[in-house]
């Protein structure tokens, strides 16, 4: 049996997307290229490993198997990698790192930032859902997480690094804009546009309104921020959002902030990753940068 590294590493690409489109994406390989390996290892092994039903993938049971070792070699050649960029320096290194979609509204600045002070390490970012990144963080394929709570059940390493507060969003001229510290009650005779269940935006705004008693009237249930910026500048019901999320909006005079009583609600962003895990060089740094400069003003010029 002659497998190769390669073959493995794609193969586990594979695996854990269950999807060759998205290993190709990630692996930056061609889709060809992609399925070309897979065949040569099945060839190696004498198994299939995938099956198709419908147009979705399947690991069978031997892929299954298979999967078990090629996270362990996986894990093994990551933490060769990451003792070889420790003994680099952080002239060097790679750092892996994943985001909640409404995140990403603000890491990519803090990001500039950190590539400002460490120019040689190479960033690879995913932003993705909170479930993904809940899978992520038990898998443990990235090296740090980004996200708005930390999951309950899971042996993380979390630390809150900068305010999220979360602000009721409406069209400039709905009615409610003009007033003043509007009273909670009065939200009852709204309609409310929502994220998917499991968003950590949505699991806030349940338990806000539960602990005071209030039921309010949803809509439409959105899949992304953007979506509910459109639909509430459309006029199909009010948001609850990041601040972070709005900012162009708020500067374009497209949404507006309403004063409603009790609020922002106040939540933080955390840093966290797998507790005891051993962090690189860069992903240390990049922890320690988010922990120490995150939200203070820029030195002046």
């Amino acid at each position: 049996m002659n497998v190769t590294l390669r073959q493995m590493k794609v193969f586990e690409s594979v695996a854990r997307n269950l999807s060759y489109t998205r290993a190709a994406s990630e692996l930056f390989l061609t889709q060809p290229a992609v399925s070309m390996q897979i065949r040569q290892l099945e060839r190696q092994l004498g198994v299939s490993l995938f099956e198709r039903v419908g147009k979705r993938v399947h690991l069978t049971e031997a892929g299954k198997e298979v999967y078990q070792y090629s996270r362990s070699i996986a894990q093994t050649l990551d933490e060769m990698e990451t003792l070889l960029a420790d003994l680099k320096g952080l002239g060097s290194g790679r750092l892996r790192i994943s985001v909640a979609s409404t995140a990403n509204y603000l890491v990519p600045s803090l990001l500039a930032e950190f590539h400002r002070h460490y120019p040689g390490i190479t960033v690879s970012l995913d932003v993705t859902n909170r479930e993904s990144l809940i899978g992520q963080l038990r898998d443990n394929t990235v090296d740090i997480v980004i996200m708005g709570q930390p999951p309950a059940g899971l042996d993380v390493d979390a630390r809150a690094f900068m305010e999220n507060p979360l602000v009721v969003v409406a069209p400039p001229d709905h009615p409610l804009a003009r007033e003043k510290n509007v009273p909670l009650e009065r939200l009852r005779e709204e309609v409310f546009l929502v994220r998917e269940p499991g968003s950590g935006t949505r699991i806030a705004m349940e338990r806000f309104f539960a602990e005071r008693g209030i039921q309010l009237k949803t809509g439409m249930e959105v899949g992304s921020n953007e979506a509910i910026k459109q639909s509430v500048q459309a006029g199909l019901g009010l948001g609850l959002l990041s601040r972070a999320t709005i900012e162009q909006e708020l500067a374009l005079k497209r949404l507006t902030v309403l004063w409603i009583a009790e609020f922002p609600i106040m939540r933080h962003w955390y840093i966290m990753h797998r507790h005891g895990k051993r962090l690189s060089a860069a992903a240390d740094a990049f922890k320690r940068f988010l922990l120490q400069d995150a939200g203070r003003p820029p030195a002046p010029a």
